[in-house]
């Protein structure tokens, strides 16, 4: 059977055909040795054909469809017209030898060309690479090593970039570090009761928490100069004025050893470093908890955000934590219980990471596992949520909570829980509005500021003789589109008495000839004939009784 060759470089495929198998033999320790060799490998491998990519975007194309295990157009076409063809119903009398069986096996299928990838394959493709440059003769020196240096360099960029987790990195690191710290500190504060103690052992029974121990320490320094008069700064620190008393009188009846100046200032140093690792600590916690809303919302919501931080580092991503199914999560933490107890035959764990959750806790010792598989599924639900959902809520989170709190009053008081459709039903709707409500708020409040803008140039146009209104919040489209027709109304309006008063003066000045003329170089609507003809009697009789006045004063 005739053996072919796929060799994928960066500048092309490449398909190589293999003779002389009585020779060689399928023996992989003789193919190793006659790699080295070019004249006894060049005898066993030809080249039968290489089409070069067409630039260093196709070459990257490519090169990403190949490590995902995908057939491209270019590779089949290559496949389909270099090959023999495979006659349905009969089998083939060649096989194709590929580096990477996810690719083998995607090609078997729509191509129905058999592949292997074995030891044998691997070490004849060892020897195609090695020799590469000698098979291909228009390829230059130096050609074939800047192809693999570009085309390597972008796709390390490429998939950096492009890297779907690269979010989920920060929460990753951020909890490593959450839990690196919290051991630090433990053990850095155990380090500082045991230091001092030599100087102030008293102080270990009256002062328990630990950052709490480094703050007084680093403030009494030497208890020797400890007197009655720092006992209101001790209550500022420890909150409690009987407290720092107490400190002052122990201080006073002291068994420690007295400490040079030089190692109260290390006590002092070391006593500082833990309060500021200490302060880092809430910090990170801070930032953990913000970066959590912002891409886990729900998961964070329904079991908190450092179990969930935690499950998410666990399982790599989010998007790994939203495919594992809820039985593979309710155990997630737990892999070594899990093989052990299959590898002896013994009860498997019923919970791993979830634990720390306060839900578990709260429930009964018989109802601990019921629990811990119920959560399970409610955060699978919850990772899915966040990982594919396009906008961030929390409300799928919080009725799922609900959830979960109805399930522990029904284990333990035995009131049923509402259906999960009707939860989801609600959860949905809501969600609905919330994103119904968004919408509506942005438009308003950009037409707000646009009616308030109006609104200011028209007040100062018209000046003492209108007087407008504040511009009021509005919340709805109905309430804009309202005061929009408002204001064109009141325009309309004031146009329209100015135009009778502008009309009104020209007829008291065009009386006596009784004509309304209309001025030069402005340009106004025209009324009705009626409304003309009623202004110019009026404008008439108006005009003969001042004539009547004017006679009567002369006589």
């Amino acid at each position: 059977m005739a053996l072919f060759l796929l060799y994928e470089s960066a500048s092309g495929y490449a398909l190589f055909e293999a003779h002389g198998f009585d020779e060689i033999g399928q023996n992989t320790e003789a193919v190793r040795n006659s790699v080295s060799d070019l004249n006894r490998f060049g005898k066993v491998v030809q080249l039968r054909s290489f089409n070069p990519f067409t630039s260093a975007l196709d070459a990257l194309k490519q090169c990403n469809a190949v490590s995902e295990g995908l057939l491209t157009d270019e590779l089949r076409a290559v496949l389909e017209t270099n090959l023999p063809r495979v006659k349905e119903g009969k089998k083939a009398k060649f096989s194709l030898g590929v580096s990477d069986p996810k690719i083998g096996s995607q090609i078997s299928e729509l191509t129905k060309i058999p592949c292997q990838s074995n030891e044998f394959v691997s070490e004849l493709l060892r020897g195609v690479r090695l020799h590469f440059d000698t098979f291909v003769g228009d390829l230059k020196s130096g050609d074939l090593e800047k192809a693999q240096l570009g085309l390597g360099h972008s796709y390390s960029r490429a998939k950096v970039k492009f890297n779907v987790n690269r979010v989920d990195n920060m929460v990753i690191q951020a909890i490593f570090l959450l839990d690196t710290l919290d051991k630090d500190i433990n053990s850095f504060s155990m380090r500082v009761r045991e230091w001092y103690s030599w100087h102030f052992p008293e102080l270990v029974k009256i002062v328990n928490d630990n950052y709490l121990y480094a703050k007084v320490a680093k403030f009494i320094e030497d208890k020797a100069k400890l007197a009655e008069d720092k006992i209101p700064a001790l209550t500022d620190i420890v909150g409690d004025e009987d407290k720092a008393k107490e400190i002052v009188e122990a201080a006073k009846a002291s068994m420690g050893q007295d400490l040079s100046p030089v190692d109260l200032i290390n006590v002092q140093q070391f006593a500082q470093r833990v309060m500021d690792l200490s302060e880092y600590r809430k910090n990170l916690y801070d930032y953990l908890v913000a970066k959590m809303n912002d891409i886990a919302p729900n998961l964070a919501s329904l079991i908190g955000e450092v179990v969930g931080a935690r499950l998410i580092s666990h399982a790599g991503s989010l998007t790994n934590l939203a495919k594992c199914p809820s039985s593979t999560l309710q155990i997630l933490g737990a892999e070594k219980a899990l093989f052990r107890a299959l590898k002896t035959r013994g009860n498997t764990p019923k919970y791993g990471l979830i634990f720390h959750s306060s839900f578990i806790g709260r429930a009964s010792a018989k109802n601990k596992g019921r629990m811990a598989r119920y959560l399970a599924n409610k955060c699978s639900i919850a990772s899915r949520i966040d990982c594919f959902s396009e906008r961030g809520t929390t409300v799928f989170g919080e009725k799922l909570r609900e959830q979960v709190e109805e399930r522990l009053d029904f284990y333990d008081k035995g009131v049923a829980p509402r259906k999960n459709i009707d939860v989801m039903q609600s959860a949905i709707e809501s969600a609905e509005n919330k994103d119904a409500e968004m919408e509506i708020e942005t438009p308003a409040e950009v037409s707000g500021k646009k009616s308030k803008k109006k609104k200011q140039k028209s007040a100062a146009a018209e000046g003492d003789d209108m007087a407008v209104d504040k511009p009021t919040e509005v919340t709805n489209g109905d309430a804009v589109e309202d005061h929009k027709s408002e204001k064109k109304k009141k325009k309309k309006e004031k146009r329209k008495l100015e135009e009778e008063m502008e009309h009104h003066d020209q007829a008291e000045e065009d009386g006596a000839n009784g004509v309304a003329s209309e001025q030069d170089g402005t340009v106004k609507k025209k009324k009705n004939k009626k409304e003309k003809t009623g202004e110019v009697l009026e404008a008439a009789a108006e005009t003969k009784k001042k004539k009547k006045k004017s006679k009567k004063d002369t006589e």
